[in-house]
């Protein structure tokens, strides 16, 4: 059984770049809901008790449509909580100069995630990926994910959907990629998915799903934090 991660911070630390209610309506009702979905379809596709990310790629493999978006997407966004923080310390080191030879520096970096976000069509994620020819933006549709490209390794990402800022920025959606960039993002996590990516470390990956016990019996499995 595939688990909802716990926020790596409370519901209200991210504030006011993200608020408490938005938090609590988007990990604990959206992204809950992909993990209930993905755990009934992996278990129809005989995929239940492998890693979440094997599922995201076989489900895209066989076509079978709606696990792929919701396996996509509770992968997704268990990576967006790891990419925020509520203490802030500007990128360094490696990083800082893997950003400075792709952009030439965190505000050409900036213009290029924002503007990417903002124009994204519709629902989706706009992502930093770390290439064979250095770091790059790009975003992704509806549940889709780096995971089942060969485009690089995913070192960032924000969620673009409505549901991640309407409650905070109505349809401002530049101004939330904005302030979120500017204020929240984890880039201590960041440098470790880019030291990951040149082999050094392992990178990102979703928890690893629980044994189902019987229902009702000792040892039953927790439920899914709120």
């Amino acid at each position: 059984m595939y688990v909802l991660p716990e926020l790596p911070y409370a519901h209200d630390a991210l504030e006011p770049v993200v608020s408490a209610e938005t938090l609590r309506t988007h990990h604990g009702k959206h992204h809950k809901a992909y993990v209930d979905k993905t755990n009934e379809l992996s278990a129809k596709a005989g995929l239940a008790g492998r890693p979440l990310e094997e599922v995201v790629r076989e489900a895209r493999r066989t076509g079978d449509q709606k696990l792929f978006n919701n396996s996509g997407q509770a992968w997704n966004h268990a990576f967006f909580w790891e990419c925020m923080t509520p203490d802030y310390q500007p990128p360094s080191g490696e990083l800082a100069q893997a950003i400075d030879r792709a952009f030439g520096g965190l505000a050409g970096l900036k213009e290029a995630f924002v503007t990417e976000g903002v124009n994204h069509f519709a629902s989706g994620w706009a992502w930093l990926l770390a290439g064979a020819d250095g770091l790059k933006v790009t975003s992704y549709h509806d549940g889709d994910s780096p995971i089942v490209h060969e485009d690089g390794v995913p070192l960032l990402v924000c969620d673009v959907w409505e549901h991640a800022y309407y409650l905070d920025y109505k349809n401002d959606r530049k101004g939330f990629i904005e302030r979120w960039f500017d204020q929240a993002v984890n880039w201590a996590f960041v440098e470790a998915q880019l030291t990951a990516a040149n082999g050094q470390g392992q990178p990102f990956r979703y928890p690893a799903p629980e044994r189902d016990a019987p229902s009702g019996g000792a040892g039953a499995a927790p439920s899914a934090p709120r």
